[in-house]
């Protein structure tokens, strides 16, 4: 099947064809988007993918405002806006994927599975040929929490692309296959995390950010003296049984497996004490959670501990992508975790 079939394309799209909101705009998307607009300098491009979680829509909302107030760009910009489908099904920006379907930030690597993996294919080759200088991938965050970024490369480029959003900056050796994983093909990328959907300070963050991007001649080589970016190195993904449950309540009923309190969010990137507990384990104890390294070795006993039911850090760990949401705790995580420190735990 040809990009054309998969996706739709605007070039320079006018004030009247986007909407007087996001929502109407995304009403009018039909299918996964890509939206080229012109820059004074046409000799290079930078590019930024966004909507590739339906349910996370702060990168839509920037640059719908950001298209809107008619910016000339420093240079070429290639948006890509890939989860349209999941996005518009009612209630709007509630579903991450499609019922049945992929993630589609997990799709970006061979054999490219599914329709997801062919709309991720299909971005693929618009990057290819757009040939861009570096390529951000904005999301927001699980839960409520600080903004962040992530990169499976950490030099002075990266750094340099974080610091237009954010002073966090998380290095992964970890492969799931998203489009951060682009990087690989020596495109400086970076993922940011706005924080959460709901929060006007993540939409806020967004909108900021893509003005700085889209806005400054260089964007890849800052003098230090303008960003201080923390780096925190190869978290540990701690992951739920497929077959586990859990519940999000003030105490535990005894009927699932894990139990978090309503308020754990509070918890990202705070500090948390081998004598804090986290929540509390069922009766098949720490056995329904995996403690992944970024080498996909194993070992929970670093991380966590329980006492009378309770889970404790095994160690004065840092936290962050903690979510509430049960259906993301299931599929994807239920959160990442360095040392207090910000070094790796293993």
């Amino acid at each position: 099947m040809s990009n054309s079939n998969l996706l739709d394309y605007l070039n320079d799209p006018s004030p009247r064809t986007l909407g007087r909101s996001p929502l109407e705009w995304l009403d009018r998307l039909r299918k996964p988007t890509v939206v080229n607009v012109t820059g004074r300098d046409r000799s290079r491009t930078r590019a930024m993918a966004t909507l590739l979680h339906g349910n996370e829509p702060s990168g839509l909302f920037a640059l719908h405002r950001w298209l809107l107030e008619q910016h000339t760009p420093a240079v070429n910009m290639l948006f890509l806006l890939g989860g349209v489908y999941p996005a518009k099904i009612p209630p709007r920006f509630s579903s991450r994927q499609l019922p049945k379907g992929l993630d589609l930030n997990r799709c970006f690597k061979e054999p490219f599975e599914g329709e997801e993996g062919a709309i991720a294919q299909a971005m693929l080759a618009e990057l290819h040929k757009a040939k861009p200088e570096c390529l951000l991938d904005v999301h927001n965050t699980s839960g409520t929490g600080p903004a962040f970024a992530v990169t499976i490369t950490n030099d002075a480029e990266h750094q340099a692309l974080t610091s237009l959003y954010t002073d966090r900056l998380i290095m992964t050796d970890l492969r799931l296959g998203a489009l951060m994983e682009y990087s690989e093909q020596e495109v400086p990328t970076v993922t940011i995390e706005c924080g959460g959907a709901q929060d006007d300070q993540a939409h806020a963050l967004a909108y900021e950010g893509l003005v700085r991007y889209t806005s400054r001649p260089d964007v890849l080589a800052l003098e230090k003296a303008e960003w201080d970016v923390a780096v925190l190195r190869n978290p540990i993904r701690v992951e739920l049984a497929p077959d586990a449950t859990i519940e999000y309540r003030l105490k535990p009923t005894g009927h699932a497996d894990l139990t978090f309190p309503p308020d754990i969010e509070h918890r990202n990137f705070g500090i948390v004490s081998p004598d804090e507990p986290l929540g509390w384990v069922g009766k098949k104890g720490l056995g329904i959670l995996t403690a992944i390294g970024h080498n996909r070795s194993e070992n929970m006993e670093q991380v966590l501990r329980v006492e009378n039911g309770q889970i404790y850090p095994a160690q004065a760990i840092k936290a962050f992508m903690i979510t509430t949401n049960p259906a993301i705790a299931k599929s994807d995580c239920l959160f990442y975790a360095v040392k207090a420190t910000g070094e790796p735990i293993f």
